[in-house]
Protein backbone atom coordinates (compact mmCIF):
# COMPACT_ATOMS: atom_id res chain seq x y z
CA UNK A 1 0.00 0.00 0.00
CA UNK A 2 1.38 3.47 -0.93
CA UNK A 3 1.54 6.80 0.42
CA UNK A 4 -0.82 9.32 -0.77
CA UNK A 5 0.44 13.03 -1.10
CA UNK A 6 -1.86 15.75 -1.99
CA UNK A 7 -1.66 19.31 -1.46
CA UNK A 8 -2.19 22.37 -3.10
CA UNK A 9 0.68 24.61 -4.56
CA UNK A 10 0.37 28.31 -3.62
CA UNK A 11 2.94 31.39 -4.43
CA UNK A 12 3.91 34.83 -3.86
CA UNK A 13 3.54 35.90 -7.19
CA UNK A 14 1.50 39.31 -6.03
CA UNK A 15 3.62 40.13 -3.08
CA UNK A 16 7.07 39.84 -5.41
CA UNK A 17 4.89 41.22 -7.93
CA UNK A 18 3.83 44.39 -5.76
CA UNK A 19 7.39 44.85 -4.32
CA UNK A 20 8.78 45.48 -8.00
CA UNK A 21 6.06 47.78 -8.63
CA UNK A 22 5.03 46.00 -11.47
CA UNK A 23 1.53 45.23 -13.13
CA UNK A 24 0.35 41.93 -14.09
CA UNK A 25 0.35 43.20 -17.66
CA UNK A 26 4.15 44.08 -17.45
CA UNK A 27 4.66 40.65 -15.75
CA UNK A 28 2.55 39.01 -18.41
CA UNK A 29 4.68 40.65 -21.04
CA UNK A 30 8.24 40.12 -19.19
CA UNK A 31 7.06 36.24 -19.57
CA UNK A 32 5.13 35.99 -22.52
CA UNK A 33 2.09 34.81 -21.12
CA UNK A 34 -1.76 36.61 -20.92
CA UNK A 35 -2.63 38.67 -18.02
CA UNK A 36 -5.29 36.50 -17.14
CA UNK A 37 -2.52 33.76 -16.82
CA UNK A 38 -0.87 36.08 -14.14
CA UNK A 39 -4.63 37.13 -12.64
CA UNK A 40 -5.27 33.20 -12.26
CA UNK A 41 -1.78 32.39 -10.81
CA UNK A 42 -1.92 34.87 -8.19
CA UNK A 43 -5.55 33.64 -7.32
CA UNK A 44 -4.57 30.38 -6.89
CA UNK A 45 -6.83 29.15 -9.60
CA UNK A 46 -4.25 27.97 -12.11
CA UNK A 47 -0.84 25.68 -11.39
CA UNK A 48 2.11 26.93 -13.90
CA UNK A 49 3.92 24.23 -15.44
CA UNK A 50 7.36 23.77 -14.08
CA UNK A 51 8.86 25.68 -16.92
CA UNK A 52 6.82 29.30 -16.60
CA UNK A 53 7.48 28.20 -12.76
CA UNK A 54 11.47 28.66 -13.16
CA UNK A 55 11.12 31.73 -15.60
CA UNK A 56 8.78 33.23 -12.73
CA UNK A 57 11.60 32.84 -10.38
CA UNK A 58 14.39 33.78 -12.43
CA UNK A 59 12.28 37.19 -13.06
CA UNK A 60 12.31 37.97 -9.51
CA UNK A 61 15.84 36.86 -8.75
CA UNK A 62 14.33 34.11 -6.46
CA UNK A 63 14.81 30.48 -5.63
CA UNK A 64 11.55 28.42 -6.87
CA UNK A 65 10.75 27.45 -3.36
CA UNK A 66 10.84 31.42 -2.32
CA UNK A 67 8.38 31.75 -4.83
CA UNK A 68 6.46 28.79 -5.06
CA UNK A 69 5.18 26.64 -1.95
CA UNK A 70 3.60 23.32 -1.63
CA UNK A 71 1.14 22.65 1.34
CA UNK A 72 -0.04 19.00 1.90
CA UNK A 73 -3.73 18.98 2.81
CA UNK A 74 -4.66 17.41 6.27
CA UNK A 75 -6.30 13.91 6.43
Amino acid sequence: MGLKASGDLQNRLSVLRAEQKWSQKQVAEMLGVSRQTIISLENNKYNPSLKLAFEIAVLFDKDITEVFQYKLKEE
